[in-house]
């Protein structure tokens, strides 16, 4: 499985950004996607999560109400749709993939990691 994210970049306070994580390979039908984040100087956290098949969705405290998660069954790819975007969301930003997951929108156990795009939010 490969993961390709896209959509990262420079933006001010209180501006959107849209991410986007194309996966390709074998997945199954029943595997959750997620978006986790790391700030410099901070480990990597999660950020949002859905199941590709029931559309179920989990969001951080930090981002819930700001940024939605989204997938397109269609084209294989994963969206994170980021609004009223604060300096703290500065980090560079990684899609994943969790095999066999049948339930829910898990925070751990993923499998598969993307490459990154980097957020920069100034004040």
């Amino acid at each position: 499985v490969q993961l390709q994210a896209s959509g990262g970049g420079l933006v001010q306070a209180g501006g959107s950004l849209r991410l986007s994580c194309t996966a390709s390979g074998r997945t199954g039908s029943n595997y959750g996607m997620g978006w986790f984040r790391q700030a410099p100087g901070k480990e990597r956290e999660f950020a949002a999560a859905i199941n590709w098949r029931s559309g179920t969705t989990n969001y951080a405290d930090s981002v819930k109400g700001r940024f939605t998660i989204s997938r397109d069954n269609a084209k294989n790819t994963l969206y994170l749709q980021m609004n009223s975007l604060k300096p703290e969301d500065t980090a560079v930003y990684y899609c994943a993939l969790r095999l066999a997951t049948d339930w829910g929108a898990p925070r751990t156990g993923y499998n598969y990691w993307g490459q990154g795009t980097q957020v920069t939010v100034s004040s």
